[in-house]
């Protein structure tokens, strides 16, 4: 049986209280060196960072993406020869915030969505867009 080292819940540049380096050439140099197999892209419901999603992410296995050999193999080259063979994949994912009022109570769930594809993650974004907002509305505080 195969093993994988998996890490879903990721946020992107864009998010609130994150790295400027939480774009996929930084996920995918920190996967390498921690050993992680599968990232989440995370926030893959931003317009901005599911266009950076698609323009360099290619599909791999089925269900599974991996970024571009030219920009891997850029990364790659700035890194140990001991983690270079570490293959790392991508799958889109995005943590999607429920808030409701039970009773006098504020309730808040967090759901973390994983996608197959992109065409799977544009119709649910189409969908999601008819119930509320996808636009951006955090700032970037390291800009």
């Amino acid at each position: 049986m195969q093993e994988y080292v998996v890490d879903l819940h990721v946020h992107s540049h864009f998010s609130r209280a994150t790295s400027k380096n939480c774009d996929l050439e930084g996920l995918y140099r920190w996967g390498k060196l921690k050993g992680i197999n599968i990232i989440g892209t995370g926030d893959f419901t931003h317009p901005e960072w599911f266009a950076e999603i698609r323009s360099k992410l290619v599909p791999a296995e089925p269900g599974l993406m991996q970024l571009k050999p030219d920009i891997a193999a850029e990364i790659d080259q700035s890194l140990p020869p001991s983690v270079r063979g570490n293959i790392i994949r991508f799958i889109p994912t995005v943590e999607i915030a429920t808030i409701y009022k039970k009773g006098d109570l504020v309730r808040k769930l967090h759901q973390l969505v994983i996608m197959p594809n992109f065409e799977a993650v544009s119709e649910l974004n189409a969908r999601l867009e008819k119930i509320g907002t996808l636009k951006p509305m955090a700032v970037r505080f390291w800009d």
